[in-house]
């Protein structure tokens, strides 16, 4: 399974940024997509994650600002960031949980938000 994640970038506090994430290869048909972020010093954190069903959960951090959905025909996951502030800054990793026997989660490579003025 690869995953590849494109749409950081910087950007102004208050801005808005859309990230993107198609994954290939052994995808289960029950699956969890999803997003995490991880600031310099700080360990790794749930942004937000969408089962194959379309169910969501968010961080409390997020919720109302960031809106997660995905194409299941494309095996894509979306993050859409409105009200971006500078403690959204961080190394955004996008993640694929097959839930099944044999089942795993794999990871994108990641794309820097930062959030400055």
């Amino acid at each position: 399974v690869q995953l590849q994640a494109f749409g950081g970038g910087l950007v102004q506090p208050g801005g808005s940024l859309r990230l993107s994430c198609a994954a290939s290869g052994n995808i289960f048909s029950r699956n969890t997509m999803g997003w995490y972020r991880q600031a310099p010093g700080k360990q790794r954190e749930m942004v937000a994650v969408i089962a194959s069903g379309n169910s969501t959960n968010y961080a409390d951090s997020v919720k109302g600002r960031f809106t997660i959905s995905r194409d299941n025909a494309k095996n894509t996951v979306y993050l859409q960031m409105n009200n971006l502030k500078p403690e959204d800054t961080a190394v955004y990793y996008c993640s694929v949980l097959n839930i099944g026997v044999g089942g795993r989660m794999y990871w994108g490579q990641g794309t820097q938000v930062t959030v400055s003025s």
